[in-house]
């Protein structure tokens, strides 16, 4: 098999893969640089033999519409996309300085009813939010009345995609929302609210989390809906503040389910395929994720790392309803060991998950660090197991 059908294989269930499959969850630019002499990701998949991924969200204003790309944006960095900007909702970006050496950007929406800002601080290998956008509740009216919808620029996946043909799967996400967010509903207001305060918000005012969360979920809608035609292989939604590290599973189903599963309704009306992220514990949402209809469900963060997955456990729980993706512990593999013991940790994820054909054998999310010698026994390890 190619790349592409093994994965497919695996995702779909259709067939049976002919040997298990092998990838990594984005190749960080921060490893390339510094350690791989800044190869490209394509180069990296080649170097060890892995299964690809082509990660490509490419966006465009909706047709007919008064809104346009936004000309304030600077260059689109790692899984970014091109903002969509109109006269009512404009983004201005300023240099905050730097704080433990971290570079801070302040950006500012500006709309005819107010202003909103955030701050994302830049530690080189990752960035994150230092101040949320919403500061009042109110602020969320300003967004539910002038944030501007992407639209999926199909044109460009597609010729993305038959230019990459079988070397692997294209993958892209549920837009976020603009500057920072995540492509579930929740984890997008987790971004923009603050996790703590947002937690909190659905004790005290449900009915405004409730509110903010439907805002939202019209946008990614909006954005699923201009999906048709789109030759994506897999799209993600989901994150890790949805993960029970973060919330209890009644939460779950209360703030989570009810907004993206009729998200992945509408992605698979649109022909698309859906991978949901849960980095973290996620063992109690287990099969609360699966009934929401999805593809394939990640990372399978493993115990050693801190989370809970039991990859034997959630495979008898799960089998056959959906692709499992990760499981591999990457902190203590990838760095640290000799290479049997890496080999050993494939064989185990193998043994547990493999059964059935409906796993991708995948590190339980990103690395910064990663020692070539043990990448190259993860992947031949993995390329041995066959079914």
């Amino acid at each position: 098999m190619t790349s592409k059908e093994r994965m497919l294989a695996a995702i779909t269930g259709k067939t049976t893969p002919d040997r298990l499959p092998v990838t990594t969850h984005h190749v960080m630019p921060f490893f390339l640089e510094h350690t791989m002499h800044g190869i490209s990701d394509q180069q990296f998949f080649d170097e060890f033999g892995m299964d690809a991924i082509a990660w490509h969200v490419p966006h465009r204003p909706k047709p007919g519409s008064s809104d346009y790309p936004d000309p304030l944006q600077g260059e689109i960095g790692f899984l970014g996309s091109q903002r969509v900007a109109n006269d009512s909702w404009r983004i201005f970006e300023e240099d905050a300085g730097e704080d433990d050496g971290r570079k801070m950007t302040r950006y500012r929406f500006v709309t005819p009813d107010g202003i909103l800002s955030m701050v994302i601080a830049d530690a080189g290998y990752s960035v994150w939010v230092a101040e949320p956008l919403i500061k009042q509740k109110r602020d969320i009216e300003i967004i539910a009345k002038y944030v501007t919808t992407p639209n999926c620029d199909v044109d460009a996946v597609n010729r993305i995609a038959a230019d990459y043909g079988q070397r692997g799967l294209v993958r892209g996400h549920i837009c976020c929302f603009d500057v920072f967010g995540q492509p579930g509903c929740w984890q997008d207001a987790c971004c923009l609210v603050g996790t703590e305060r947002l937690i909190m918000e659905a004790q005290d005012d449900p009915e405004w989390v409730h509110e903010f969360l439907k805002i939202l979920q019209r946008r990614k809608l909006g954005f699923i809906e201009s999906l048709a035609g789109a030759n994506y292989d897999i799209l993600e939604l989901g994150g890790g503040d949805a993960s029970s590290s973060v919330i209890s599973p009644r939460m779950f189903d209360t703030f989570v389910a009810p907004y993206d599963t009729p998200m992945i309704a509408a992605a698979h009306r649109a022909g698309q395929r859906i991978v949901y992220h849960l980095c973290g514990k996620l063992m109690p949402m287990l099969e609360r994720t699966a009934n929401m209809g999805v593809d394939a469900i990640e990372t399978f963060t493993p115990v050693g790392m801190g989370a809970d997955a039991r990859l034997a456990e959630a495979h008898a729980r799960i089998a056959g309803k959906v692709c499992m993706i990760g499981g591999f512990d990457q902190l203590h593999f990838f760095t640290g060991c000799d290479e049997q013991a890496t080999r050993a940790e494939v064989r185990r994820c193998f043994a547990e998950a493999g059964p059935g054909g409906r796993y991708i054998l995948s590190p339980s999310d990103h690395f910064f660090e990663a020692e070539p010698k043990l990448l190259h026994a993860f992947a031949d390890e993995a390329r041995k197991c066959v079914y």
